[in-house]
This record gives structure tokens, C-alpha cells and sequence, in this order.
């Protein structure tokens, strides 16, 4: 027989006593619920707030890397004079020449000894920029400048003009890389290992002359020849493969 000790069956107590426990887990619930929604909305937001961080970062380093990359090589003022696939515009004197590699878009010196001449124009006061680089440690070239029209015959630029020299490995300073050939040695060689491009700015305003290697000037020179005149390459001798490519030049009025 149910129990009805004060009114209330067994049955009736064990009833309640399941809904109140029910209606306790429903709470517990209820009240975690917003709490766990929250979090996971919170951790969405940390996560996309530190891609947009990132992104952000990212963009300001490439717009300064850009910027720096375009103040240290702005070339829309200078002129091309080398196309990268042909030598129209150029002469060349004496027995050396040059191919096109048209991998590197660039001009390599083949046989020597000669001199490879752009014929178009003379320049006065101006500056030369180019990239080079040597196939082997002991090659050897040069960039010359201001000399008359040497018709067949390389030894006028190097009487007339002035030579860049491009030889790393030179005994004397005088006859290194960067150095004006037989006036200025440079102050340092700044050259990368063979294989590697370099750049190389030439300016020449005046019986001023400034050569600057890979971002670092290394020569200033007083000269006493002609300010005005060509700009030509050197093919040194047939063992050394020195290339050339990028070759830009811009007049100073």
C-alpha cells in the first residue's frame, strides 16, 4: 500500500523531487550557455582581429620596402641603351666581341682584346648605370668613358678616355675593381663572388668622376681629359666571360 504519512504519498515526494532536478539541470544549462557562445564569438574576433594585425603589418612592410626599393633605383629619368636582344647602336673595335645570352638578357664578352661602342651618341656630363658579373674569379673588363670615336682601334678609349676596371683580383690597388684604370685605386672592393650580378654607377660631371659599387661609392677622381665622348665595354682577352646587362645612362644639363 502507498505510504501517505502526512498527507503526501511516497510516489508524490520521488515525482517531485525528479522535476526539481530536472528543472535544476535545465538552469545549469540555460546559465552556461551564453557563457560558452561568448567565448567561442570572443575567440573568432581575437583570432580575425590578429589576421587583420597581421595583413596590416604586412602591407606597411612591403609599401616601405617598395618605397625604398624605388628611391634607390628610380631609372625613369635615364635612357636605355642596351635592348637586351640586339646591338643596334653598337660598334665594335678590335678583334674581341660580344653574344647576347638571352637568359640573363644580357651582353657577355666573348674574345678579347676589343672594345664594344655605343655608337649613337656622346655624352658630356652624365651618369652610367649597368649591372655586371664575371664567370670566373680571375676576369677581367672594364667600362669606359668620354673617349673619342675609336673607329677599329681600342687602344683609343683606353689613351683618350677613362677605364672602370672590373678585375677583383688585380695585384695593384690601382688596377682593381672599381678603380679608375692606372689614377684612382678604390678605397675598398665591395664585389660579389663570381656568378653573382653586381651594379655599378659611373658619374661623370666635369673632370668629376664618382664610381659607385653595389650602393657604395669606393672612387672619386679629378681627371684632365675630355669631358665629352662615348661609352663602351671592354673584351679583355677570350678567357674572360664578363657580363653585362641593364645599361642606362642619364644627362646631367
Amino acid at each position: 500500500m502507498p505510504d501517505k504519512r502526512n498527507g503526501i504519498s511516497f510516489t508524490s515526494v520521488l515525482l517531485l523531487a525528479v522535476i526539481f532536478v530536472s528543472l535544476i539541470s535545465i538552469l545549469v544549462n540555460t546559465s552556461e550557455q551564453p557563457t560558452t557562445a561568448t567565448s567561442k564569438i570572443s575567440t573568432d574576433k581575437d583570432h580575425s582581429d590578429s589576421m587583420n594585425r597581421q595583413r596590416s603589418n604586412i602591407d606597411v612592410g612591403m609599401s616601405i620596402k617598395n618605397k625604398s626599393s624605388a628611391s634607390g633605383n628610380d631609372d625613369s629619368s635615364f635612357t636605355s641603351i642596351f635592348d637586351g636582344k640586339t646591338l643596334d647602336g653598337w660598334k665594335m673595335a678590335g678583334d674581341g666581341r660580344f653574344v647576347i645570352v638571352e637568359p640573363d638578357i644580357a651582353l657577355q664578352s666573348d674574345k678579347g682584346g676589343g672594345l664594344l661602342w655605343y655608337a649613337e651618341k656622346e655624352y658630356k656630363n652624365f651618369i652610367l648605370k649597368l649591372e655586371w658579373k664575371v664567370s670566373d674569379e680571375c676576369d677581367n673588363s672594364g667600362v669606359f668613358v668620354r673617349f673619342p670615336d675609336p673607329d677599329d682601334n681600342p687602344n683609343i678609349a683606353v689613351r683618350e678616355g677613362y677605364e672602370v676596371q672590373i678585375d677583383s683580383k688585380a695585384g695593384d690597388p690601382i688596377h682593381q675593381t672599381g678603380a679608375i684604370y692606372d689614377f684612382a685605386a678604390p678605397s675598398r672592393i665591395v664585389s660579389k663572388p663570381m656568378g653573382q650580378w653586381n651594379t655599378m654607377e659611373i658619374q661623370a660631371l666635369d673632370q668629376s668622376y664618382i664610381v659607385i659599387i653595389n650602393g657604395e661609392k669606393v672612387t672619386e677622381f679629378t681627371g684632365s681629359k675630355m669631358t665629352e665622348g662615348y661609352v663602351g665595354l671592354q673584351a679583355h682577352d677570350d678567357k674572360s666571360k664578363v657580363s653585362f646587362r641593364y645599361i642606362m645612362v642619364k644627362e646631367i644639363k
